[in-house]
């Protein structure tokens, strides 16, 4: 039977802990403990590490904290516990920077169709963060009603046409986008174990087909890629499922990038223990 080790065990409380607080709590967890783009209002800096202890649901949670119980125990009887959890809290970093800076780059691709306007940078902000959601949708008669007093004291509102208003409208949703979970962190875990036993068979959920973890791993780190770049609106489509690509990304990245670097130079555990 798989023993749980003290380290996984701790993240795995404080994940329940912050999953019912936020609940308890009501909105104000989200607004201060979720990540938000950098663009944002709502923006701070403590959200790089609070929203990997954050999800949107039970089954996010559900499933991030069971492949942290799955696979995050042998790393720590490996690495000890300080090392796993340095490991742990910079492939969360890394999911977080890579997030938000593909967030920034989708903002940026969509103000470039609106540079028509030639706006300031301030009217730009504002129009980022105006309020135009109706609780359940972002609602472009509610944009529109927002965006028009802030354009026209720029003296710019006879230049708003139905491109220009349609780039602000994508740019200011992308700006409302948040992101929570520990799933970054989690793929930086999987990269790792697929490291120290590359030859471990796994099974995906609902497909139950053995495959090696150094396979296995490098698979689901190409269809995060093709989902992402396919469902990403910079690189020409729509956000169509509001999962984050690019931070299981970004948190494999981190992962492959310390494994490697510690591979390469022997690193010794006594450092950390």
């Amino acid at each position: 039977m798989m023993r749980i080790t003290e380290t996984v065990k701790q993240l795995i409380i404080i994940n329940v802990i912050f999953f019912i607080g936020s609940y308890l709590v009501g909105p104000a967890a989200q607004t201060y403990l979720v990540a938000h783009s950098v663009c944002n209002d709502q923006f701070h800096y403590w959200q790089l590490i609070t929203r990997m202890f954050m999800h949107a649901g039970f089954l996010h949670l559900l499933f991030n904290m069971f492949a942290l119980f799955s696979f995050g125990g042998l790393l720590e009887e490996v690495w000890g516990p300080r090392k796993f959890i340095f490991f742990y809290l910079s492939c969360g970093l890394g999911a977080a920077a890579m997030h938000l800076g593909i967030n920034y780059l989708e903002i940026s691709y969509y103000l470039k169709d609106a540079a028509d306007l030639n706006l300031s940078s301030d009217a730009i902000h504002q129009i980022l963060n105006v309020d135009f959601s109706d609780g359940a949708y972002f609602k472009g008669d509610l944009f529109q009603k927002e965006i028009v007093p802030i354009i026209s004291k720029e003296g710019k509102l006879q230049l708003l046409n139905s491109e220009n208003f349609s780039a602000l409208f994508q740019a200011a949703i992308a700006n409302h986008e948040t992101a929570s979970g520990a799933s970054g962190a989690i793929y930086g875990i999987l990269v790792a174990f697929a490291f120290i036993v590359p030859n471990a068979e796994l099974m995906m959920m609902f497909v139950p087909i053995p495959i090696k973890a150094k396979y296995f791993v490098p698979g689901i780190l190409a269809l995060d890629l093709f989902l992402g770049v396919k469902g990403q609106s910079i690189f020409g489509g729509a956000t169509t499922d509001n999962v984050g690509h690019f931070a299981h990304l970004g948190g494999a990245l981190i992962g492959f990038i310390m494994m490697w670097y510690w591979k390469k130079n022997e690193f010794n555990n006594n450092r950390w223990n």
